[in-house]
């Protein structure tokens, strides 16, 4: 704890030398244009790995990047960033070697986390026919991690409130993205959308 709190101070006292009226800035409101569903591995932080301070991105963030019909945290989250923040650019990121995608593949028992890990399962039965004809272990692991995030973009577009915000304009764009722990980069996976044109009609709200 003295470490994090050290590290506190250390983190204010150089802000505040590069701009001494960042936080009186700060303090006054939040206006991002992005919001960043990523992975809870310590490995990503959002703000560290695309180099944006304070105040740039709207965060929520699960195990393996899940976008879950039924998730309140991640739906509440998304509805005041997009509804009240009015963010443009909504981000779901995924990351090589993530433990959830990694767990869902081996077919061990994990506890309690099974009940979530399933939603990464049906994943692998969607594209099962794909990721079985890949036999090596690790590029059937990355493939199924770029998956899960493709499929996360989709489960976002079919959100009622999304649709909603699209039917009045532009915004939000969706896009999918996966960072790589060996290098520090981030893949665009030229997954983004801006219209429910492409989902199934049985996913569109009229």
């Amino acid at each position: 704890m003295k470490d994090l709190l050290d590290g506190n101070a250390e983190w204010v006292k150089s802000t505040l030398q590069e701009n001494p009226e960042f936080y009186s800035s700060l303090a006054k409101g939040q206006s991002p244009e992005f919001l960043w569903i990523g992975c809870s591995d310590s490995r990503v932080p959002a703000n560290e790995v695309t180099g944006l301070k304070s105040g740039s991105l709207f965060v929520s963030r699960n195990v393996a990047n899940l976008v879950v019909h039924t998730d309140m945290n991640l739906l509440s989250a998304a509805y005041y960033a997009v509804k009240v923040l009015k963010v443009k650019h909504v981000i779901v990121c995924g990351h090589y070697g993530c433990g959830g995608i990694q767990a869902a593949m081996s077919g061990n028992s994990y506890g309690f986390i099974d009940n979530w890990i399933m939603h990464i399962k049906d994943v692998f039965r969607l594209h099962n026919d794909e990721l079985d004809n890949i036999h090596d272990e690790k590029e059937r692991f990355d493939r199924f991690v770029e998956l899960n995030v493709q499929e996360q973009v989709q489960n976002l577009a079919r959100v009622s409130f999304i649709q909603q915000e699209w039917a009045n304009g532009e915004y939000p764009y969706l896009h999918g993205l996966v960072y790589d722990l060996k290098t520090g980069l981030i893949k665009d996976l030229g997954v983004t959308m801006n219209s429910s044109d492409e989902l199934d009609h049985v996913y569109r709200h009229g």
